[in-house]
């Protein structure tokens, strides 16, 4: 598994994880206490790189899971990256793409890509606007 350090423009330091191959019930707990280490010793801020990872299972979800929840309780950050199109399948399935901050290169996910920006919100009909941005006292109701 490769591990490297980058230091983000506002000084951050963030670790980089690039495991590979299989993350699955034979390589999931190694996987876990490198994550473990990482947050604990070097820095509360994670980018895994999945783009190594061609098999997923769920001891590799949950040991992610594990590794967010590290990284949350220390007020850091954990983010994934570049997920193999085989592996991604098992985010949409088990709707974990929902919880995980995924991007889709390792620039995005260490906020160094201009295109990566987040998207204007919509405004909602909750907040005085239709759901297309117009104001709702410009309708009339009859």
């Amino acid at each position: 598994m490769e591990q490297r350090t980058h230091t983000t423009h506002d000084g951050k330091t963030v670790i980089i994880l690039v495991p590979t191959g299989r993350l699955d019930i034979t390589t999931a707990w190694q996987f876990r206490l490198k994550l473990q280490e990482c947050i604990s010793r070097l820095s509360s801020h994670l980018v895994v790189n999945l783009g190594q990872v061609n098999f997923i299972d769920s001891s590799g979800l949950t040991s992610l899971v594990a590794g967010m929840r590290d990284a949350d309780k220390v007020k850091g950050s954990f983010r994934i990256c570049n997920v193999h199109p085989e592996a991604k399948l098992v985010f949409e399935v088990t709707m974990m793409d929902s919880v995980f901050e995924i991007f889709d290169t390792e620039a995005e996910a260490l906020g160094e890509d201009p295109q990566a920006a987040a998207p204007e919100p919509v405004p909602h009909a909750a907040d005085g606007a239709t759901a297309d941005g117009e104001s709702m006292a410009g309708r009339i109701v009859n």
